[in-house]
């Protein structure tokens, strides 16, 4: 491993870190006085109005929305003094779910994967083609492979994200709003893989709008409201 791709400064045992931190959108405060707390295997849910901070502050943990005031660690980084090249590092400990899917709509599943993994530093053929029938296996797709994106139902795309998200083994899972296009019997197949994936091991964060879900499916719950950040009773 490079020097380059090292984490700055280890926190413990929490996964993220937020304290006393200002999160912005140029110079409108998103949230304010943020002090959080994310231990490894925590399933968290995130919750809020559309536009209370939800999508910033899980911007603020990969790196894409800075924070400039109070102090933020995601993964191992200090997100205060990480370097633009170093963000690439980052973002290969956590993994990205969409709302949208965004899959690559002229590449099937597997080719989906395949160019994933080759822009995140992986050369081995036979490597890469075992990580991605592992991944396909743990989401249930595992004969999907050969699949055009257009050619999958919305939950079987998401499933193809949830994989995606996976390949490089992250610490972090972070959500947005993943089931926020999906039927009530797909969310409830996929908020049951995703709780899952929690039980193994990894810290999974989710923005939703769902109360239903929340009651249904335990997990911490974290609300955004009027700037600041809170937690609520499960």
């Amino acid at each position: 491993m490079s020097k380059q791709s090292l984490p700055i400064e280890n926190k413990e045992n929490n996964i993220v870190e937020f304290k006393n931190s200002v999160i912005r959108h140029q110079e409108n405060i998103i949230l304010k006085d943020v002090n959080l707390e994310v231990k490894k295997g925590e399933f968290i849910y995130l919750i809020g109005k559309v536009g209370s901070g939800k999508s910033s502050l899980l911007k603020a943990m990969y790196g894409e929305v800075l924070v400039k005031e109070g102090s933020v660690f995601s993964v191992g980084y200090n997100l205060k003094k990480i370097k633009s090249s170093q963000i690439p590092f980052l973002r290969r400990k956590m993994g990205i779910i969409f709302q949208d899917f965004q899959l690559l709509s002229d590449r099937s599943v597997y080719e989906n994967l395949n160019f994933v993994l080759k822009a995140t530093g992986w050369k081995n053929k036979k490597e890469m083609d075992v990580r991605i029938r592992d991944v396909l296996t743990q989401v249930d797709m595992v004969h999907k492979g050969y699949k055009m994106p257009h050619q999958l139902s919305g939950g079987e795309q998401q499933r193809i994200g949830i994989a995606r998200a996976l390949l490089n083994e992250p610490d972090l899972i972070l959500a947005d709003e993943p089931t926020g296009n999906l039927d009530p019997e797909t969310t409830n197949d996929l908020m049951r893989l995703l709780l899952k994936i929690s039980e193994m091991g990894k810290t999974v964060i989710m923005a939703t709008h769902n109360y239903g879900m929340i009651d249904k499916y335990k997990g911490r719950i974290l609300k955004c409201e009027d700037t600041h950040l809170k937690e609520e009773k499960s």
